[in-house]
């Protein structure tokens, strides 16, 4: 399996959030030998979680490529939605769409969140800016309740090109506003930071239409989830633990707030 390039992997950061008490790298790890069943993940987001223009949905979207590395111990489940919103004033609040409760009926172990991106556009920032954050937090805080007491991972999208701001959104408002947010939230409750934006900076010849990762930006994105939550072990290359989610209508996220690179961390799994 290709390794993350290194001029990539030097972007990628966890944010260990601040909480009542200090949060350790290795509480963030997911352990195999924790559990003695299956481990469940969901991807939570919209189309770049889903996989728009992606041909092969079973084996090449970032869902998929994780739950080939994760291996056979784990079922990986894509939850993504075309178009979500986090704002429930939104164009299409992700949680009025049979995603958002198939997710919850999923039961997780582990939710990786990444949403935010259709929020950044005229018609749902422009006039609900001011809800993004409390509809933010209350849609973690869903997850977070769930009695399966999941992990939870808050992702950073990646960038998008200007080349699409008119059907999309403003690029600054994604960097300046949104992602600032998802930061304080996280360090608020203790949740890790995967920073895929940073990530990308400079690199949307990975995605064809500069807003959805192509196969190899999928990848990467699966490989840097992937060495997140297990602490940096090799991925395997089974390609059986993927399944996507069956609903009618698929149309379808160092404690006081240190940034620390985890470059010492993967560096022996590369």
């Amino acid at each position: 399996m290709k390794s993350i390039p290194r001029f990539l992997l030097a972007a990628v950061f966890l944010a260990l959030a601040a909480t009542s008490r200090s949060v350790t790298a290795a509480e963030t790890i997911v352990r195999e030998s924790d559990y003695s069943r299956t481990i469940r993940v969901e991807c939570v987001g919209d189309s770049i979680t889903y996989g728009r223009g992606i041909k092969d949905h079973d084996h090449d979207t970032y869902p998929a490529r994780l739950g080939q590395m994760l291996g056979r111990k784990w079922e990986v489940r894509n939850f993504g939605e075309n178009g979500a919103t986090v704002l429930v004033a939104g164009t299409h609040p992700y949680v009025a769409v049979q995603a958002y409760h198939d997710a919850l009926d999923f039961k997780p172990d582990v939710v990786i969140l990444m949403l935010g991106t259709n929020d950044s556009g005229p018609r749902s920032w422009g006039p609900f800016q001011k809800e993004f954050e409390g509809d933010y937090r209350r849609l973690v805080q869903v997850f977070a309740a769930l009695d399966s007491k999941p992990r939870i991972f808050l992702c950073l999208p990646p960038p998008y090109g200007r080349k699409r701001a008119d059907d999309v959104g403003r690029p600054e408002i994604l960097t300046g506003k949104i992602g600032p947010i998802i930061q304080q939230v996280a360090r608020d409750h203790g949740f890790i930071v995967i920073d895929l934006h940073t990530l990308f900076v400079g690199r949307l010849d990975l995605f064809p239409d500069a807003v959805h990762p192509g196969e190899e930006a999928a990848r990467i994105m699966a490989e840097v989830v992937f060495k997140v939550i297990t602490g940096g072990r090799e991925p395997r290359a089974s390609r059986q633990s993927f399944r996507p989610c069956d609903r009618s209508n698929l149309g379808r996220r160092l404690s006081h707030g240190l940034i620390q690179p985890i470059g010492d961390a993967l560096a022996s799994a590369m």
